[in-house]
C-alpha cells in the first residue's frame, strides 16, 4: 500500500514551516491510519508518505525530511531496516516506532544512529510532531557538526601542507643563525606569495633568497612556494648563479595563471669567509644591515621584476660586510606599512627608525617578532600584505 496525504493548504503555507516531506514505512495499515490521522489533528505542515515496505520506500525516501520507521517490516530483521534507511535518507531523520513491549530496540536503534523513538501505544498528535521536530533538530546539528569535523581536518591537511612547503633552511656553518618569520596576509592561512630560502653549497658560499609575488591569494601562494622549490633546485644543482634569476623567470611565466602576475626577488651569496655579500635585485628593496650601524644596503643596480620583461637584466652588487654583522630581508608587506592609516610609506627609514627605538642588542631573536608588532602599531592595525622577514647574522668570532 503507498499513499500521499496532504494537509491543508493554509496550515501548509505557513512561511517559516512549509511542507514537511515526512516517509511512513509501515506495513499494518491500521498503524498508519492512526499516524495520519494524529498527524491531521494538528497543525503541522506535513506531507505524508506512505511505504509498506523497505522496497517500496527506496522510491520514496529520495528528498524526505523525516523518516517514522517500524522496525517490525515484512522484508527486515531487528536494526537492518534503520541502517538501510539510512543509507537510502542520509540526509533525513528517522523516528523510530516501536511497540509497548519492544521500547528497548528504541534505545538500541538511538545508539544505531537514529534520531529518536516512539511508543505506538503512548503516543499522540502532539508527542508525534514534537518528536519529528526535535529529530529534525538534531539531525541538522549533527549535520553541522559532522561539517564542522570535516572542516577541521580540511584546515589541519591544509596546516600541514603550509607547513611542509615552508624551508628548512641548509647550512653546515654553525655560526651563522638565520630567523625567519613569515605573516601571510589571508586570514588564517600559513602561507601566501612571499617566499624565502637559505642554501650552503660545498664551496661554503651561502645562497639566499627572498622573494614577493604580487597578490596574496592561493594562487600567489602556490606560486611563491614552487619558485622557492625551483631556486633551492638551481642551487644545489649547481646551476651558476648569473642563470638563476633567468630560470626564476622561466619558472614563474610557465607557472603563473595569469600573465599579469610578476614577483620581486633579492638574492644574496654570502662569502666563505663571511666578510662580504654579493647581492642581484630584481625588483626587490635591499637587505638592512641593521648591526653594527642601521643602514640599507645600496639599490643602485636594481633590475626588473620576474615576469615583466622578456630578459632580465641584473647586475651584482658586491657590498663588504662589518665584524658581527647582522643583515634583515623583508618584503614590502612590511616596507609599505604606513605611519597611521592615512600616513607615508615607512620604507627602509620608518623601519629602521623602529629597530633603533627597540634598541635590541646583538643575538636577540625576538627582534622580527617585536619589529612586526611595532610596524603594525604605526599602521594603525594588522599589516594586509603578506609579511616575510629574513634575519641573517654573521660569525661573532
Amino acid at each position: 500500500m503507498r499513499s500521499v496525504v496532504e494537509l491543508p493548504a493554509q496550515v501548509a503555507s505557513e512561511p517559516d514551516q512549509t511542507d514537511w516531506p515526512v516517509l511512513l514505512v509501515e506495513d499494518d495499515d491500521g498503524d498508519a491510519f492512526l499516524v495520519q490521522e494524529l498527524l491531521e489533528e494538528t497543525s503541522a505542515p506535513v506531507r505524508l508518505l506512505r511505504a509498506s515496505s523497505l522496497a517500496e520506500a527506496r522510491a520514496l525516501a529520495t528528498d524526505v525530511r523525516c523518516v517514522l520507521l517500524d522496525l517490525g517490516l515484512p522484508d527486515s530483521h531487528g536494526l537492518s531496516a534503520l541502517e538501510t534507511m539510512r543509507r537510502l535518507a542520509p540526509r533525513a531523520a528517522i523516528v523510530v516506532l516501536t511497540g509497548l513491549a519492544d521500547e528497548h530496540r528504541g534505545i538500541e536503534a538511538l545508539a544505531t544512529g537514529a534520531q529518536d523513538y516512539l511508543a505506538k501505544g503512548d503516543i499522540n498528535g502532539k508527542t508525534l510532531v514534537r518528536a519529528m521536530r526535535y529529530a529534525l533538530e538534531r539531525r541538522d546539528a549533527e549535520r553541522a557538526a559532522q561539517a564542522l569535523r570535516e572542516s577541521q581536518l580540511r584546515a589541519e591537511e591544509n596546516a600541514r601542507l603550509e607547513r611542509g612547503l615552508l624551508p628548512t633552511p641548509l647550512l653546515r656553518d654553525t655560526r651563522l643563525r638565520p630567523l625567519a618569520r613569515y605573516r601571510p596576509g589571508r586570514r588564517q592561512a600559513l602561507l601566501g606569495g612571499d617566499f624565502y630560502d637559505v642554501v650552503e653549497t660545498p664551496d661554503n658560499v651561502v645562497h639566499v633568497l627572498l622573494g614577493d609575488v604580487c597578490g596574496h591569494g592561493p594562487d600567489e601562494a602556490a606560486l611563491g612556494a614552487s619558485l622557492r622549490i625551483a631556486w633551492r633546485t638551481l642551487v644545489l644543482a649547481a646551476v651558476p648563479e648569473p642563470d638563476r634569476l633567468a630560470h626564476l623567470q622561466d619558472v614563474l611565466v610557465s607557472e603563473r595563471t595569469n600573465d599579469e602576475l610578476f614577483a620581486t626577488a633579492c638574492t644574496l651569496t654570502i662569502a666563505p669567509d663571511r666578510a662580504s655579500v654579493g647581492m642581484r635585485l630584481a625588483g626587490h628593496p635591499p637587505p638592512a644591515l641593521i648591526h653594527p650601524t642601521p643602514t640599507p644596503l645600496p639599490d643602485t643596480h636594481v633590475g626588473p621584476a620576474l615576469g615583466v620583461l622578456d630578459t632580465l637584466p641584473t647586475e651584482k652588487i658586491t657590498v663588504p660586510l662589518p665584524h658581527g654583522w647582522e643583515l634583515l630581508l623583508a618584503t614590502d608587506g612590511l616596507l609599505e606599512g604606513r605611519d597611521g592609516p592615512y600616513g607615508e610609506r615607512l620604507g627602509w627609514e620608518g623601519v629602521l627608525t623602529e629597530i633603533a627605538a627597540l634598541g635590541p642588542p646583538p643575538g636577540d631573536d625576538t627582534l622580527p617578532d617585536q619589529l612586526i608588532d611595532r610596524v603594525e602599531r604605526r599602521n594603525g592595525g594588522p599589516l594586509t600584505d603578506d609579511v616575510a622577514l629574513l634575519l641573517l647574522r654573521g660569525p661573532t668570532t
